[in-house]
């Protein structure tokens, strides 16, 4: 255990895009857990496209940090310490935690992780947040079906590639948009799309999926938004249902752009948009869970995790997100079970 405690704090809000400035590292006593809480050492810490939203102090569905705060994210970690916390010495568990080498959490904060479902870092991943979001917003929002076409943007990303592959389990034919053909490879070949697109290529989106969607689309799991989603609204069947579950393309603007009126088309083709979060369905969390366990079990269901090493490298992977740099879940590893 580590006489000092490093934490990641906001440092100023950013002003577009943000940057190494946005961070600050900063060395702390390890704290001690009080009634209830237990001491976690950070084994995994979650980097997420939704936390550039509470870098800002406006409108989000995440509270905004204020400058000075400690940064937070979901972590896997194994309990160092329980004050009456409901776990013991040596547990594995995951929650909303600091970006730090430890942190205290009360006890109905944390969740168990079992470790025979797959490796820990996957609560974070393909069994967390991320595989949760694709379970319910294919099976619930987007609700593909055998004969249906289904688009999903950021595709090679934690939640698209889950998302395709729950979607082509369900018999329809999944088309992906990725940012290199590397990612349209691992779309194609591992995850068994039927088509993907490399955005990164072309700038006639709207050309790239009459070629690979023909028939139009049905379902749209849309986690970028921008150009490539208007060039989808202008191809959706009657009927067709989207799932609005990120907007990473407009993250970083500094001012809202206004694109293309596409509202209209939504009254003839009697198209459902609609927007959710996962915490929604929070009572039916293991439900899913167990699902997805069951998937990846079977070889259904392939997940991929680009990982950095060390809590100092949290800005760097989280500033990656914009860039494309990850495929599948970005993690980054603080510490290893025998520290």
């Amino acid at each position: 255990m580590r006489d000092q405690n490093r934490q990641f704090r906001l440092a100023k809000r950013p002003e577009g895009k943000p940057d190494h400035d946005t961070f600050d590292l900063v060395e702390t006593d390890v704290p001690d857990p009080g009634p209830g809480e237990a001491l976690v050492r950070t084994r995994y810490l979650s980097v997420d496209p939704y936390m550039r939203g509470r870098m800002s102090a406006g409108e989000s569905y995440a509270d905004p940090w204020e400058v000075g705060d400690p940064l937070r994210g979901g972590v896997v970690g194994e309990v160092v310490e329980s004050n009456g916390a409901g776990f013991e010495a040596g547990d594995i568990v995951t929650g909303d935690l600091q970006w730090a080498d430890y942190a205290t959490a009360p006890g109905t904060a944390l969740r168990a992780v079992d470790p025979d479902l797959g490796p820990v870092s996957t609560a974070l991943g393909v069994l967390g947040m991320p595989g949760r979001t694709a379970y319910f917003g294919v099976r619930e929002v987007a609700e593909p079906g055998p004969s249906d076409t289904f688009v999903v943007t950021g595709a090679a990303g934690a939640v698209g590639s889950v998302a395709g592959q729950i979607a082509s389990l369900a018999g329809a034919r999944v088309v992906g948009f990725a940012g290199s053909a590397e990612k349209v490879a691992f779309l194609e070949d591992e995850l068994g799309f039927d088509a993907g697109i490399d955005y990164s290529a072309t700038d006639d989106y709207g050309a790239a999926l009459d070629e690979a969607a023909p028939d139009g689309v049905d379902a749209y799991f849309d986690n970028v938004g921008g150009p490539i989603t208007d060039a989808v609204f202008d191809r959706l069947n009657v009927d067709a249902r989207v799932a609005v579950c990120g907007q990473i393309s407009l993250y970083n603007a500094t001012e809202r752009p206004t694109g293309p009126r596409k509202l209209p088309g939504l009254v003839s083709k009697r198209a459902r948009v609609e927007g959710f979060l996962v915490g929604d369905f929070a009572p039916r969390f293991e439900a899913a869970t167990e699902r997805l366990a069951e998937w990846v079990a079977s070889g259904d269901l392939q997940y991929r995790e680009t990982v950095t090493e060390g809590l100092e490298s949290a800005p760097d992977a989280f500033l990656g997100l914009f860039e494309g740099e990850n495929v599948g879940k970005q993690l980054v590893r603080v510490s290893e079970p025998d520290e």
